[in-house]
């Protein structure tokens, strides 16, 4: 399962692809944790991490995704790139190509995300994605992006 864009190809993580990821990039525990889930949960695919590379030199400069599958019609996006794409548009893209995977399927009505509140990098990209600030919890900013105010107003 995977998205292409301008320039990225995002790549859902799963049993057979995530050794050949782990070569060239750092697996954390929560990609750890959701390939252990995946394995009596197929239908977890997609509903966790993915793996973003440069299309034109195949790099892994990062992973992105969601904190499991929808319920009640909700999913927890989140996102983390290696420092050197920063300021690129990079997250912006990725983030924004599998937002519209997940308000493609008719299990969500919502997507919501925490940051903490200085970091700016991911500040500006989930306003760039017309996510809406909710409130602010234990230093995190906490976002919200409905499914009719999304992606069509760009």
């Amino acid at each position: 399962m995977y998205i292409q864009t301008e320039r990225l190809n995002i790549t859902a993580f799963n049993q057979e692809n995530y050794i050949k990821v782990s070569e060239t990039y750092s697996i954390r525990n929560h990609i750890i944790n959701y390939l252990d889930k995946l394995k009596g949960e197929p239908e977890l695919l997609g509903w966790g991490a993915w793996f973003v590379t440069l299309t034109d030199n195949h790099q892994i400069i990062g992973d992105i995704g969601y904190k499991g599958k929808p319920n009640q019609g909700i999913v927890e996006v989140g996102f983390g790139l290696i420092p050197e794409m920063h300021n690129k548009g990079i997250a912006t893209e990725s983030v924004g190509a599998i937002i519209e995977w997940a308000l493609s399927s008719k299990k969500v009505q919502k997507i919501v995300a925490e940051c903490l509140n200085d970091n700016i990098p991911s500040i500006r990209v989930l306003e760039k994605l017309n996510f809406t600030r909710t409130g602010i919890e234990n230093g995190m900013i906490n976002w919200e992006l409905v499914k009719d105010q999304s992606l069509h107003s760009h």
